[in-house]
């Protein structure tokens, strides 16, 4: 009888790959995990339990099947094991680096919830498809037919090329317009290159770009092309734009230099790592070298400065948050990164102001938690008479997108949204009330998780291929 290659959480420990030492990965942007070797794949993949339900596949917003692929890490099928990833999942290797696996498989996993550990899938999940392009596996896209439709994706970020990558292999003829220099979107130039190396994204865009997608970028629409140009270019057009708008505070000395937003700071940095001329860098304005550095805000974004910082050379690092470490939004996981590299987390304080034109400190008001709110989270309460000042020479906006007036920008006044400015857009189709106009991902969630934009991305073009399939049908009959 063969030996039974699952179950070996009781005797073997949960084991993370390895992580560089804070004093060698504050030194640059590269992914600070090493991979697994062949070995330790198999180990900890055959940890799993085999759940009859499994949780950390119905709590995967792609609902990838993730016990049979470990179960095929463990026996050592490595390429089956990617083949059903990929079945499921555009970026496999994407979301194994990035998605806060804490929350979502890893942290619904059985054998977690009885103290044995939760089984470490994004670690697996990322070597499974790292491995499979070292050995290529991945193959081309290469339609078995091409079809005449046409269809035009506004927005080359996880969402829009998800859309792109599943409608080009069923031979859609796809124009993706974009208005950065490179594809990606927050994936390329908001995401620092220590969560996800740059050529891990490039790849990916350089297999669409081979398999018949066509990019437009540098393309701003409402500028270098009307909505209404593309409408009439394609048989259907998905707005998979995001939410780029970054929400400001109101305060004393906003508008000092030195307050900058945090997208514009991470674009410059990640710019700066493809070796781009950035003037803005250079001169200092939106660099941490030397500086003493504040962070507002505390989700995945604020993790994301506040580690930039430390890799620029800044001189202390500090982030503000109103609510305490078990309140904040970002992961747990990122929250310790930082710490590890030199990150002091001031929590309960909130900016009421700021000094100083270039900006010399930030004006706080210490915070306690209050009564919950109508969401049953506590809500964040002004302790009197303990404000203080935070020195600070840069200090960082993180505190949320907000979609941008996209009828307006584009003189469409008819596309359809709601209070908030997010498309009104169909669950699961993205279909919206304009003739042939979809939309998907953070344009029409509000800021979300990279997987939940590819998610709707696939779920989309899906769609998208029934109608055309259906009209098909009946212009045949």
């Amino acid at each position: 009888m063969a030996k039974q290659p699952m179950l070996k959480f009781v005797n073997i420990e949960r084991d993370m790959p390895e992580k560089r030492p804070p004093d060698l990965r504050r030194e640059d942007f590269k992914e600070i995990y090493a991979e697994y070797a062949d070995a330790k794949a198999k180990e900890q993949a055959a940890r799993c339990s085999q759940c009859g339900v499994p949780y950390c596949q119905s709590h995967c917003p792609l609902h990838n099947n993730i016990p049979d692929w470990l179960r095929l890490t463990a026996e050592g099928r490595l390429q089956e094991a990617y083949e059903l990833s990929q079945a499921t999942n555009t970026f496999p290797e994407i979301c194994g680096r990035i998605c806060p696996q804490d929350r979502l498989c890893e942290g619904n996993c059985v054998i977690e919830q009885s103290g044995h550990g939760t089984v470490t899938i994004g670690s697996v999940e990322k070597y499974i498809t790292d491995t499979a392009w070292e050995e290529g596996w991945v193959k081309p896209i290469k339609p078995a037919a091409e079809r005449t439709e046409s269809v035009g994706i506004i927005g080359a970020g996880p969402g829009g090329l998800a859309a792109a990558d599943v409608l080009r292999r069923q031979g859609v003829q796809v124009t993706v317009y974009d208005r950065y220099d490179r594809a990606g979107g927050l994936l390329t130039y908001g995401i620092p290159g220590f969560k996800l190396e740059k050529d891990v994204v490039m790849r990916r865009n350089e297999q669409l770009e081979q398999g018949g997608v066509t990019f437009k970028l540098n393309c701003n629409v409402g500028e270098d092309i009307s909505f209404e140009a593309i409408r009439e270019a394609h048989d259907a057009v998905i707005i998979a734009t995001g939410v780029y708008k970054s929400r400001d505070l109101q305060a004393p000395g906003v508008g000092a230099q030195g307050l900058v937003r945090a997208i514009d700071f991470l674009t410059v940095s990640n710019k700066k790592s493809f070796g781009d001329d950035v003037p803005a860098f250079d001169d200092g304005s939106l660099n941490a070298d030397g500086k003493r550095v504040v962070v507002i805000g505390g989700g995945d974004t604020a993790m994301d400065c506040v580690r930039t910082s430390v890799r620029q050379g800044a001189t202390s690092v500090k982030c503000l948050y109103r609510r305490d470490r078990a309140n904040m939004p970002g992961s747990q996981r990122e929250v310790q990164n930082a710490e590890e590299e030199g990150v002091v987390f001031e929590w309960l304080s909130a900016p009421k102001g700021f000094t100083g034109d270039p900006i010399s400190g930030v004006m706080v008001q210490k915070m306690r938690l209050g009564a919950p709110d109508a969401t049953g989270r506590q809500a964040p309460e002004v302790i009197d008479g303990a404000d203080y000042v935070e020195d600070a020479d840069l200090v960082i906006m993180a505190l949320g997108f907000e979609a941008e007036d996209l009828p307006t920008l584009w003189d469409c006044p008819d596309l359809p949204v709601n209070r908030w400015g997010t498309i009104k857009a169909e669950y699961v189709s993205g279909r919206t009330e304009a003739d042939g106009v979809y939309a998907v991902g953070d344009i029409v969630r509000g800021a979300s998780l990279v997987v939940w934009a590819i998610k709707d991305g696939r779920d989309c073009a899906e769609a998208i291929l029934e109608g055309f399939n259906a009209a098909a049908s009946v212009a045949a009959e």
